[in-house]
């Protein structure tokens, strides 16, 4: 679990070297960062609606990351 808040962002390269998949967790609800994610969101494979209350789309997500990941 990593934040991403402007100050950690360039130590980002020191935790993901030789990294094959990331769950990059949005907050629907921080208004303010949305947009600041939808950018780093576009640099990403894939995007999967979830909801970790309900538990809806997590199995789902998780499926397409094992699936992508045995492929190489």
């Amino acid at each position: 679990d990593v934040g991403g808040q402007d100050k950690i962002r360039p130590l980002w390269r020191h935790y993901f070297q030789n990294t094959q998949g990331l769950i990059f967790v949005v907050d629907s609800n921080d208004r303010e960062r949305v947009a600041e994610s939808a950018e780093e969101l576009s640099k990403m494979w894939h995007v999967q609606a979830t909801c970790a209350t309900q538990g809806t789309g997590l199995y789902e997500g998780l499926d397409w990351l094992s699936n992508e990941l045995s492929k190489q």
